[in-house]
């Protein structure tokens, strides 16, 4: 089942590239979370995502809010692909169970056994407050993640 916009967040824990376990209600109180569902490391669409994430996002660096990214890539995969393009932020690893935290959000394309490009903004209580589903090849625009934590 898809989460909507004024649903609690799911909470969830994964560890990150470097292997330290995150989890979203961690954040709760004190930060909005931008958490972004992408399909695969080093593939064309999501490495030109992250490094938009990366480059055009400042809002990634405010102290009210936390990017969290999450593929169902290896935390091996995460860490070489995080260190070779520099990502400053966290690559969580939804490897196991296998796509578990991607099927609790709606986004997980069981046919291909990866996570769609799903987006999801919560405020500090845990609500989500905007969503995007997109196709696994259509990138999202970082001005409709500005224009979201903007309204908060």
């Amino acid at each position: 089942m898809a989460v909507e916009v004024g649903q609690q967040a799911p909470d969830f824990e994964l560890k990150d590239q470097h292997g330290t376990p995150v989890r979203l209600s961690g954040f709760r109180g004190k930060k909005n979370v931008v958490l972004v569902f992408y399909p695969l490391a080093f593939s064309g669409v999501c490495s030109g995502e992250l490094a938009a994430m990366r480059d055009e996002f400042p809002e990634a660096s405010r102290d009210d809010v936390e990017l969290l990214t999450v593929s169902v890539d290896s935390g091996y995969a995460l860490r070489t692909w995080s260190d070779a393009e520099q990502f400053g932020f966290s690559l969580l690893s939804d490897f196991w169970p296998h796509g578990d935290v991607a099927r609790s959000y709606g986004v997980f394309g069981e046919n291909l056994g990866i996570a769609t490009r799903g987006a999801f903004i919560s405020d500090k209580d845990g609500v989500v407050r905007w969503k995007v589903v997109n196709p696994i090849p259509q990138a999202r625009d970082i001005a409709d993640y500005q224009k979201a934590l903007a309204s908060l």
